[in-house]
Parts: structure tokens; sequence; C-alpha cells
């Protein structure tokens, strides 16, 4: 709803004029453009942001500040997609650890973003915090939109007007916990973002089928944070000591050589047993969905911790969502020897391989996130990744393989009667990211008579005709009578 700061609109040819001579990150280098979500802890900007991208990605609580990291996401809501980023909450409500950073997250946002959305609580009226950010919005001469939020219903817009004299040109009412005045919102925001480019990055994310989703993924502290701020040499996501920084899933837009990608950083994965708060159990369930979510999942272990069975446990998730995996043992820093370095990571690679038997198929790779080491050959295995997917199996090749599998070693019987292949094919492939596993349909007289065990044997049987690094095998089998 429009408040009564917006009434006098300028007309939209002066407010173009406006918006072309403030710098615009996103239009200049070709990114997408970008909207970054301020406001002081507890306004509901996680609301607002989850609202506007049509999905639960920030963590919503009623504790101030609980988001700590810079969310971002695409906003594909209205006419135009943007990249919309969640900023913590300023001046207070994190831990005094990482209140600088934090701070420092913010004015980054800010200084990167074409269009602000600087967000208010309506039923607690104006503070000296919001003057000071509104201030600080001003001087950043960037388009703002003012967002009295917790608007809930038509009678509380008179609450509005207790931000009046913040003296924004745009200033929207808005529930995001009701969904109301979000249009009105969308459509401010598309006034204010700068002339779409033809090379825009959003057109590419926007499409799925074009973008590889990378999960980081593993235990507290092990370094995702600062893995991913390595990749984009650029501190994105909050990097501190303290186990449990990132509670968010928090996705990193990235492109490299032509190659769109998407790297979330996720919570680190505990025990249940450990989980301290409710937020945390939230942040494990969005990172297990990030799993799930992901093209490929990149398992980082701690060298110095070695693997625990929390690692194992985490590859075992990764192992049952089917997804590609490749493994980095981080903080190579700590243990690389001053001789010898090669017969190190030798040993290093097979240690893990023992360890991690289950994922034997995935990559590994030793690397140092705090030193850049090795960091950039994670894209090299991951385009490995991407050259096995596309890899097939001749329909006679393979056949011959599995009927000589089941020659050598017959499969169990269960019931009294024993599984029989009658014929085998491999899937064909989709035209998503590029890195969909391998398929393979078999057409048996009952499913239910192929086991595990035996599963895992077709499947190794499978890998002597072609690896497929990086990818686990999916077996479909499919009943057929031996007369078809």
């Amino acid at each position: 709803m429009w408040s009564k700061a917006s009434a006098n609109c300028r007309p939209k040819d002066t407010r173009t004029l406006a918006c072309s001579k403030i710098e615009k990150p996103g239009a200049m280098n070709g990114q997408p453009p970008r909207v970054a979500i301020i406001g002081r802890p507890n306004v509901g900007k996680s609301a607002l942001f989850n609202r506007l991208i049509g999905r639960r990605v920030a963590i919503v609580h009623d504790l101030p500040g609980i988001t700590r990291d810079r969310i971002s996401a695409i906003c594909s809501r209205g006419a135009r997609p943007f990249l919309l980023s969640d900023t913590g909450g300023i001046a207070g409500g994190g831990e005094s650890e990482l209140a600088s950073d934090v701070q420092r997250g913010v004015h980054e946002a800010i200084r990167e973003s074409d269009v602000l959305l600087f967000v208010v609580d309506g039923k607690k009226g104006l503070s000296p915090v919001d003057a000071e950010i509104a201030r600080l919005v001003r001087r950043s001469a960037k388009p703002g939109i003012l967002v009295v939020n917790k608007i809930d219903e038509q009678k509380h817009e008179n609450l509005a007007t207790d931000f009046d004299s913040l003296g924004f040109e745009w200033s929207i009412s808005t529930s995001a916990e009701h969904n109301r005045g979000l249009s009105s919102l969308l459509e401010t925001v598309e006034r204010l973002l700068p002339p779409p480019r033809p090379d825009e990055i959003i057109r590419q994310t926007a499409n799925r089928k074009q973008v590889a989703v990378i999960a980081i993924v593993g235990r507290p502290n092990v370094g995702k944070s600062s893995l991913i701020n390595s990749i984009v040499r650029n501190e994105r996501a909050i990097v501190s000591e303290l186990a449990g920084t990132t509670r968010d899933a928090i996705d990193v837009a990235y492109e490299r050589a032509g190659k769109q990608f998407l790297f979330v950083d996720t919570a680190g994965i505990r025990r249940r047993s450990s989980h301290s708060s409710s937020v945390e159990v939230f942040s494990v369930m969005r990172a297990e969905r990030s799993i799930r979510r992901a093209n490929l999942c990149v398992l980082l272990v701690d060298l110095s911790a070695g693997i625990t069975a929390q690692d194992k446990r985490i590859a075992g998730l990764i192992q049952d969502a089917l997804k590609p995996c490749i493994v980095v043992l981080n903080k190579w820093d700590l243990l690389k020897p001053r001789r010898g370095e090669k017969q190190a990571i030798a040993n290093l690679v097979e240690q893990a391989r023992e360890s991690l038997f289950f994922v034997d198929y995935a990559p590994i790779l030793v690397a140092s996130a705090l030193t850049n080491e090795n960091v950039d050959r994670l894209f090299g295995l991951i385009e490995k990744v991407r050259v096995a997917a596309r890899q097939r199996i001749g329909t006679g090749v393979l056949n011959r393989a599995l009927r000589a599998a089941f020659a050598a070693n017959p499969p169990p019987m269960r019931k009294g009667r024993r599984l029989k292949l009658f014929y085998a094919a491999q899937a064909a492939g989709s035209e998503d990211s590029g890195l969909q596993p391998p398929e393979f349909v078999l057409f048996v007289n009952d499913p239910q008579l192929l086991t595990d065990q035996y599963k895992r044997y077709l499947v190794a049987k499978i890998r002597d005709a072609e690896f497929y690094g990086g990818l686990p095998i999916v077996l479909i089998p499919r009943p057929r009578s031996e007369k078809d």
C-alpha cells in the first residue's frame, strides 16, 4: 500500500533520469540487477525476503539477529527478475564476535546494490536506529524504498505516517507475514532498477538448465564459508572460528569461463542431539534440503581433525540423495610438510578413500581455503564430472557386461526365486546442468528380487565398463515377463 510519502511521485522520465546518474553495479558489469534488504534486527527482513523469493530460504525467528550472513537468491515474482539480498540486522542482535562482520556485510550489500529496501517495524514506530540507517541510505546515493512492515490490516495504515519524517520519496506499507502490499513494492522496485542489458546473468540464472547448483556441505567449522569466499575471492559469507556461524543456506551466484554456478553455503550438519536451539535444528534441516536441491555436493572435511563419523554420515546423506559428489580435504596448510608433499597428498587421499569407501566414485581434492591452494582445481573436477555425465555405454556392451556378471556371480535366491535379467539400457539424460547421474533401466522378472548387495555388485561391473567419476549410478528395475 502506498503511504503519504509516495503520493507525489516524480514523472517517469524524471525518475529514469535520476536513476541513470547513480552507480549501477549490476548493469555496469553484466551482472543481474541487485536489490538489498536492510534494517535493524527483527523488523521482518527475512520474512519479506522469503515472500519475495517465493520459498523459505532465510530462517525466520522471533530472536533478533538470526540472519548474520548476506543471503542472496533470484526474485522472479515480478515482471523483471533481480538478485535479492537479505542482510544481517544493523546495530545489535548477533554475537559480539560477529558484530563487525555483520556491519561490513551490510555496507558491502549497500555498495553493490542497485536498489535498497529499508525495512522498518510499523507497529513499534520510529527508533533512533531507523533514523541512523535512513542517513546511511541517503549517503549511499542509491534509490531507496522505505518498507513499513507489519501493517497487517487497513486500520493500521495510519501507523506508517510515523516514518514520514525520514523523508523518503518512495514509501510502501506491507505485511510480509500476510503477503500484503508486495505487488506495489515489486512495481516500485522495477521502476527504480537500472535499464536491462541483453547479457544480464539473471536471464541465465532464471533458467536452471544452464546453472550448476553446487552445495558445500560438512560439519560445523570445517571451512565451508572460507571455501566460498576463496572461490569468489570476496568475503561474501561471514567466516568465524565460532562454530555454527552460517545458519542459513546462502546462495552465491558465480560465473567462470562462461559457465554459471550457484554455490550454496550451508549450515554445518551436526548430530541431532548436539543442537543447542531450534534455530540450529532449522539450519540443519535447511542444509539437508540443500543437498536434495543441488546438482552436485562438495563434501568438505577438516584434515586437522580427520574423517569423523559425522563426515561419513553426511557422505551417506549425499549418497542417499543420489547426488554427484566431490570430496575436498580442507586445511592442507596446517599439515603441509616441508618435503614429500606429493606422497603426503597421496597418503591422505588413500586414507580418505578407505574411510569413505561407499562414495569411492567421488574425486578427492586436497586444498586450503585459507591460502587458496588448489581451490581452482575444484572447477577442473566439476568439469570432469560434467564430462562423465555425458558418457554412454552402448546397449550391446552393457548387456554383455551384465550377463557376464550374472554368470560369474548369480543373484541370491529369495523365497525360492532368483532374479533374471532380460534386457538393460541406459536411459536418455536430461538437458539440465549436465550433472545428472547415469540411469540404467533393467528389465527383470521381479524388481523385488534385486537386493541392495547385488545392486552394488552390478554397479561395480558397470563402472568397469565406464567409471562415471563423481557420479552415483542409478539402477531402475522394471518388471517384464519372460514371454515379453
